[in-house]
């Protein structure tokens, strides 16, 4: 058993620092520490050689895990954790956590302003605005319109809640749908939001293919993973005036580029990869971190393990 002195955290993300004060308060360990990317992942680790690793969007391969001499648990601050090598860490016998269940409101309520703002031409509203322009640019309304949900797991649920609740219609994709199934899904709707993981199946998913399905003026809501959505797709679209809004809380690489045409484009909406970042979201993903560090000091059984 670990002694709880001896528990040293190392944090990898590049951003979301609010959390990294919640996990220090709650943490049986002053000692939580956050990469600096100037230097590598694999160089810090051997440094620092924390007991506890803390991925978040930091890229944990089979060389970083091997540079940590005394690892005795990843564990993610969220839910989706695509960039940890499962099988060097079950190689190593490092149990591998994550935190589900604790940002699904404020995932679906990011999605929902998202929606609403790509619906009234919020960056086009903000230039008449500026211009002193009244009465437009013209939005469109929502209430009995059809929101296609992609996930339907805890985020896209509770997005499809909320969708209802403004007199939308929902029609549900599962992510593992045949092509078929898909090509009607994209054909039936108004709006699409995404709410499932990054896998091999979801890749690319939203390709041209999938655009050209889509009726006029759809709007397009991404708050899961940007390489869900084919960007030289999107663009296509966008140029063939195909779509009435896009909007964006991740992206393709992270951070962006805020200079990027397609960022500028005014029928484009853009959080910085906000969707989670609530102050409820972060104490309830913190409080789970924080669990499985005592756990593991104690060498008790570990919540939510995924290897």
């Amino acid at each position: 058993m670990l002694a709880s002195a001896a528990v040293r955290i190392l944090f990898c993300g590049s951003g979301w620092l609010p959390i990294v004060d919640l996990i220090r308060a709650g943490a049986p360990s002053d000692e939580v520490i956050v990469w600096d990317r100037e230097r590598s992942l694999a160089e810090t680790i051997d440094e620092v050689n924390p007991a506890v690793i803390l991925p978040s969007n930091g890229i944990i391969d089979a060389a970083a895990i091997a540079a940590a001499k005394d690892l005795v648990l990843i564990q993610q601050p969220a839910a989706g954790y695509e960039g940890i090598d499962l099988a060097a860490a079950k190689a190593r016998g490092i149990p591998v956590c994550n935190a589900p269940g604790a940002n699904q409101v404020a995932v679906a309520e990011a999605a929902l302003f998202l929606l609403l703002a790509c619906a009234r031409k919020f960056p086009a509203a903000k230039q008449a605005f500026a211009r002193a322009e009244i009465g437009g640019p013209l939005g469109v309304e929502l209430a009995g319109k059809t929101i296609g949900v992609i996930g339907m797991g805890r985020t896209g649920r509770a997005l499809a809640e909320r969708a209802a609740a403004l007199g939308m219609r929902v029609e549900p994709l599962d992510s593992t749908a045949s092509p078929a199934l898909r090509a009607r899904f994209f054909a039936a709707c108004d709006a699409y939001s995404i709410h499932c993981p990054l896998t091999a199946a979801t890749r690319g998913m939203l390709d041209d293919a999938a655009f050209a399905a889509m009726r006029p003026g759809a709007i397009v809501i991404n708050v899961a993973r940007g390489a869900i959505i084919d960007r030289g797709a999107l663009e296509r679209a966008l140029d063939g005036g195909k779509l009435g809004g896009v909007g964006l809380d991740v992206f393709w690489a992270e951070p962006w580029d805020a200079e990027d045409a397609l960022y500028k484009d005014p029928r484009v909406v853009t959080l910085p990869h906000v969707a989670g970042s609530t102050k409820e979201a972060f104490t309830r993903i913190a409080a789970i971190v924080c669990d499985n560090i005592r756990r593991v000091t104690r060498n008790e059984a570990l919540t939510h393990r995924v290897a």
